[in-house]
C-alpha cells in the first residue's frame, strides 16, 4: 500500500493543521484543474500513483511552477495549509484508479442525430478549414480559411490536449481531453459523430496513415489505447517495462513506417507499435526521453532528456543513438519545424527555459545558430510559400510578442505586440501560405489575420481564449514547417 509522504516539519505543524481544512482546499484552488476526483483535468491527476516521483510539492503549491500554468498559492494559503494539502493530494484514494477495455467500450456515446453529408455543406475549401481551439469555454471554431468566417462553433470534452488529428482525407477531426475523452467530429456535415473515453488521464492521439486507428497516449492508467475510426475499441496496451508501469508521455504518427512511436515518461525505452497487427518492438535507450521531433522521413527521432539540458537523435531503423544535441534550457521538441535552407535542411526549436531558438543542420547535427529571442517560447510554424518563421514569446514580460523570423539569415526582422501586457501566441498558416493566423490568449481573446507577406493585420476575430489552430491541409500532408 503506497502511504502519504510525511515530512518532520508536518508532524510538528500538526498542532496548527488542526484548523486546516485540506479537502475544503483542494476544492476550492486545485479542482478546476486537476478534478473534484483528483483524477486530473487541464492539471495532471493528484494521487500516489502520479506523484510517487516528484519531490517539493509543497514548494510547487507555494511558488507555483515555472513555464506551466501552475500558479503560486503562497499569498492564499498558509504554511500549515499547504504541509496539510500535501499529506491530502498523496494520500491514497479509497481504491486504485481503474478504467479497463470494459468501461472504455460502455462509455462510448454516438451522436443518434448525426447524418454524413455526401458532400460539404457548406461553400468553402474543406481542405483550407481552420479549427481555433478556445479554451475559454471548451468549443472549437471552424473557420472558413479563405473569408476567414465561422462556419460552425462546437462543444468539446472538457480541456483539449495535445491537438486536434485528421482523417487522411480532412473530412474528419479527433479532438481529445485530458480527462481521457475522445471526440470525432465531421467536418463536411458540422456535426459530432460521437465520443468515447479512453482513459482517465491522457496526453495525445494519433491517427495510422490509413485512418483506421486511432491511438491515446495515456498516463492514468499507464497504456495505449486503440480504436477503430468509429471509436470502437480494439486494444489497450499495458505499458510495462521490468514490470513498473510507465506513463506514456505521447504517441506519435509515423506514416512512412507505418506504425505509432511511444515516448514513454517512465522507463529508458521507446516503443513502435505497427498500425496493421499492433505488433510492438522495443527499443532500449540510455534515458527516458520525451517530447519527440522526427526527420521527414520518420526513420530518426529527436527527444528530450528529463533534465531539460539536450536532445539525443535515434536512428529507428537499428535503434542506435546518432548524436546529442546541446540544448539546454529545456528545448520543446514536439513544436519543432524544418525547412530547406542554403540547399540543406534544418529544423529549429524553441525552449522553455530560456529566450533562445535553436536551428540544427539535419545532415551532420551541428548547431546552425541559436537565435536571441525576448523570452521563452512555446510555438513555431513557417510554411513552404513563406520566407518566414513565426515564434512566440511565450513566458515572461515579453509575452505579448511575436517574433518574425528569416530563414535564409535567421534574424528576426519584425516583433508584433499588438496587445501590450497580454498572452499573443501560436500561429498557423493558411492552406496556401498567404496569411497566418494568431491568438491573443486570453479570456476574450481574439484570433488575429495577418497578410504572411507585408505582415500587416487584415481582420480580428473575438474568442473565448484562443489557443491552437490547425490548418486541414497544413496538417495532413505534413508541411513544410508545420510540427507534427
Amino acid at each position: 500500500m503506497i502511504r502519504p509522504i510525511v515530512s518532520f516539519s508536518l508532524l510538528l505543524a500538526l498542532p496548527l493543521m488542526a484548523q486546516a481544512d485540506p479537502a475544503a482546499d483542494y476544492a476550492e484552488h486545485c479542482a478546476a484543474c486537476h478534478g473534484e476526483d483528483r483524477l486530473g483535468g487541464t492539471g495532471p491527476a493528484l494521487i500516489p500513483e502520479t506523484l510517487g516521483r516528484v519531490k517539493g510539492i509543497d514548494a510547487v503549491i507555494a511558488q507555483g511552477r515555472v513555464s506551466t500554468q501552475m500558479e503560486g498559492f503562497a499569498d492564499r494559503l498558509s504554511p500549515e495549509a499547504i504541509a496539510a494539502l500535501v499529506g491530502y493530494v498523496t494520500a491514497p484514494l479509497d481504491h486504485r484508479p481503474h478504467w479497463d477495455a470494459q468501461q472504455i467500450a460502455a462509455s462510448r456515446e454516438m451522436n443518434a442525430d448525426y447524418h454524413p453529408a455526401d458532400k460539404p455543406v457548406f461553400a468553402a475549401d474543406p481542405l483550407n478549414i481552420t479549427l481555433v481551439v478556445e479554451t475559454g469555454d471548451h468549443h472549437v471554431s471552424v473557420l472558413d480559411g479563405d473569408t476567414f468566417e465561422v462556419l460552425d462553433r462546437f462543444a468539446t470534452p472538457f480541456a483539449v490536449h495535445g491537438g486536434p488529428k485528421f482523417s487522411p482525407d480532412g473530412r474528419f477531426v479527433y479532438i481529445m481531453s485530458r480527462d481521457g475523452w475522445v471526440q470525432k467530429y465531421d467536418i463536411w456535415s458540422l456535426a459530432e459523430v460521437g465520443r468515447i473515453r479512453a482513459a482517465l488521464n491522457s496526453r495525445n492521439i494519433a491517427i495510422s496513415p490509413d485512418g483506421q486507428r486511432i491511438a491515446v497516449a495515456n498516463y492514468l492508467p499507464e497504456s495505449l489505447t486503440i480504436l477503430d475510426a468509429d471509436l470502437n475499441p480494439l486494444r489497450l496496451i499495458e505499458t510495462e517495462v521490468g514490470g513498473t508501469p510507465s506513463r506514456v508521455s505521447a504517441v506519435y504518427q509515423a506514416p512512412q513506417r507505418r506504425s505509432f512511436v511511444l515516448a514513454l515518461k517512465d522507463a529508458p525505452e521507446i516503443w513502435e507499435v505497427a498500425t496493421a497487427d499492433l505488433a510492438i518492438r522495443r527499443i532500449p535507450i540510455d534515458e527516458p526521453l520525451d517530447d519527440f521531433f522526427f526527420s521527414p522521413d520518420y526513420r530518426q527521432l529527436i527527444g528530450a532528456n528529463r533534465a531539460g539540458d539536450k536532445g539525443v537523435v535515434i536512428d529507428l531503423d537499428d535503434g542506435h543513438k546518432v548524436a546529442e544535441l546541446p540544448l539546454p534550457g529545456m528545448p520543446h521538441l514536439g513544436s519543432g519545424i524544418t525547412w530547406e535552407r542554403g540547399g540543406r535542411r534544418v529544423m529549429a526549436t524553441p525552449h522553455l527555459g530560456e529566450g533562445v531558438i535553436s536551428v540544427i543542420d539535419m545532415q551532420d547535427w551541428s548547431l546552425v545558430k541559436q537565435i536571441k529571442t525576448d523570452g521563452p517560447g512555446f510555438f513555431l510554424r513557417g510554411h513552404a510559400a513563406s520566407p518566414y518563421v513565426w515564434a512566440d514569446v511565450f513566458f515572461g514580460p515579453h509575452k505579448d510578442e511575436m517574433h518574425v523570423i528569416d530563414k535564409e539569415t535567421l534574424e528576426i526582422v519584425k516583433t508584433l505586440a499588438p496587445f501590450p501586457g497580454q498572452t499573443f501566441a501560436h500561429s498557423e498558416f493558411t492552406r496556401d501560405g498567404s496569411h497566418v493566423l494568431v491568438s491573443l490568449w486570453e479570456d476574450e481573446g481574439a484570433v488575429v489575420v495577418y497578410d504572411a507577406g507585408t505582415l500587416d493585420e487584415v481582420k480580428r476575430l473575438p474568442m473565448r481564449k484562443p489557443s491552437g489552430k490547425y490548418n486541414v491541409w497544413n496538417k495532413i500532408t505534413f508541411e513544410d514547417g508545420t510540427s507534427h
